[in-house]
């Protein structure tokens, strides 16, 4: 699908104004937008209005992104689907891709971006490697993310794995992820 004209775009975002500011650039771009702000209602959404793309935001309140990525691929592989997210971590952009997304963005990223996102066809060996190792506190989050991955989003059984309070795990999950 290369002609966006018409073209059914869910938008799954818990963030309203940033959905509404990004609806209103794709639909300019000659999407047909349809918006859910958590999961549940993107499910709902699927039920009555079936998308040719969708850009699900990874961080939402109930269930992650990846359970309607995970839906939405399950049930039609011809959907593009692109996870947007401001909590990019190494095991989410694997876990996504294994599940069927066809791209991965860490926000913040323009209309322009996620149009190409959509379109992408195949990897870009030119991409260069980083030049300089990750931080201790990256990896520590990074290391938390597939550890969580690892238990199904379990946050009592990772805190265990991780010999690490409930509570103390909660705290560091709130936080933004370290950006390098």
């Amino acid at each position: 699908m290369t002609d966006e004209i018409g073209s059914r775009l869910l938008l799954a975002d818990d963030d309203e104004v940033f959905a509404s500011v990004l609806a209103r650039a794709l639909s300019k771009r000659g999407f047909e937008v349809e918006v859910a702000h958590d999961v549940e209602a993107g499910l709902a959404l699927c039920q009555r209005w079936w998308p040719d793309y969708a850009v699900i935001d990874l961080n939402m309140p109930g269930a992650s992104g990846l359970a309607l990525v995970e839906h939405i691929c399950a049930q039609d592989d011809d959907v593009r689907v692109l996870v947007l997210t401001g909590y990019a971590s190494i095991t989410t952009a694997v876990e996504a891709i294994k599940l069927g997304a066809i791209h991965y963005l860490a926000k913040p990223a323009d209309a322009d971006e996620i149009v190409a996102g959509l379109h992408k066809t195949k990897g870009d060996a030119a991409v260069p490697v980083g030049e300089t190792p990750m931080s201790v506190k990256r990896l520590e989050w990074e290391h938390i993310q597939k550890v969580l991955a690892d238990v199904d989003g379990n946050v009592s059984e990772a805190a265990r794995r991780l010999n690490m309070h409930r509570r103390t795990l909660q705290r560091k999950l709130q936080k933004r992820p370290v950006q390098k």
